[in-house]
């Protein structure tokens, strides 16, 4: 059980961690009014599009958060602007991966002003971490290789597992729970209904991909969270940095690691040149399709998260299953 929301508790089905409530509290709580107050919803931003989904299912039928990175734009490269700045100064609860994530935010949020809530969700207890792959072409790693030591180490794109959503969650409802105590019912509440949801969508994404296993190749290496939930079969990606444009070096290893392992398909990302990897792919010995980690074209919103999730389960699903 997560300290802080005590009517959550942990079942198991199988080997499946679902959040039940005790039936007690949540008559209680489905039976309880909302109170009528005049003290205004907190100001709330999230830094990336699926960290700002959770946000708003939890505030749903309270406010709308602000998101402060929108478009197109990478976290990896984003410099902000003084509108976005003027978003985190006004803002009485700020939710973000890290600063390995989005390394832009490390000096705006080192000093919050008074009565600020800063929540970096990599940081969470309980979360799922694996370690940051380095090199670009990798090797298989154990189970018991695949947690990472320390907060320095980590793959910090936690979000594309669902059982890391509901914890990061959670935290979202006890924030904004202590903070705005007169609406804590209905964060409470939305957190169970948002809890169901992830739930049916873990079971849904995995048996759409129960049956691909084909070995691929992805553009920059944002998806192990997503792979390992899964058990997709990646063998490496054409950079850890996806600023960094591969070499003609970089690309002989990379061909020769998808001519060993008898790749299948080359997944490129729309936030960043598809040129960089036309050089893989001219000869058709492989087929490409594109991943996106953070949904750079999803309307923002309370249902984004679920989009977001579904598309990438589509997109290896569609490329890896097809035939030569």
């Amino acid at each position: 059980m997560i300290a802080g929301l005590d009517p959550f508790f942990f079942g198991e089905i199988g080997d499946y961690m679902v959040l039940r409530y005790s039936p007690v509290i949540l008559a209680l709580i489905l039976a309880a009014p909302v109170l009528a107050t005049t003290t205004k919803p907190p100001r709330v931003v999230a830094s990336i599009a699926p960290l700002h989904s959770l946000v708003a299912g939890i505030m749903q039928d309270v406010a709308e958060p602000e998101l402060l990175i929108k478009g197109g734009t990478s976290p990896h490269s984003h410099n902000l602007r003084p509108s976005q700045m003027r978003a985190l100064s006004r803002a009485r609860v700020i939710f973000w991966v890290g600063e390995r994530m989005e390394w832009f935010l490390r000096r705006p949020l080192s000093q919050p002003s008074t009565g600020q809530k800063i929540i970096a969700v990599a940081n969470l207890p309980g979360l799922l971490l694996l370690p940051a792959r380095h090199g670009g072409i990798w090797e298989n790693h154990s189970h018991s290789e695949n947690t990472a030591k320390t907060h320095k180490d980590i793959d910090n794109h936690i979000w594309l597992d669902p059982e890391n959503a509901k914890i990061i969650a959670q935290e979202i409802a006890i924030t904004l729970s202590k903070i705005d105590p007169d609406r804590a019912a209905v964060y409470q509440e939305n957190t169970i209904h948002l809890i169901a949801r992830l739930n049916d969508l873990h079971l849904e994404i995995m048996d759409a991909t129960a049956a691909t296993k084909k070995p691929y190749l992805v553009f920059h290496d944002a998806y192990q969270y997503f792979e390992q939930r899964y058990q997709l079969k990646a063998i490496g990606s054409v950079t850890v940095s996806p600023d960094r444009k591969p070499g003609a070096r970089r690309l002989q290893e990379i061909q020769q690691k998808l001519r060993d392992a008898e790749a299948h398909c080359i997944f490129s990302e729309p936030q960043f040149p598809a040129s960089q990897l036309n050089m893989l792919t001219e000869d058709g010995k492989y087929y490409s399709g594109e991943l996106d980690p953070i949904g750079i074209d999803i309307p923002p919103g309370p249902d984004m998260y679920f989009i977001l999730m579904r598309r990438l389960a589509s997109s290896f699903v569609a490329c890896l299953n097809q035939r030569h």
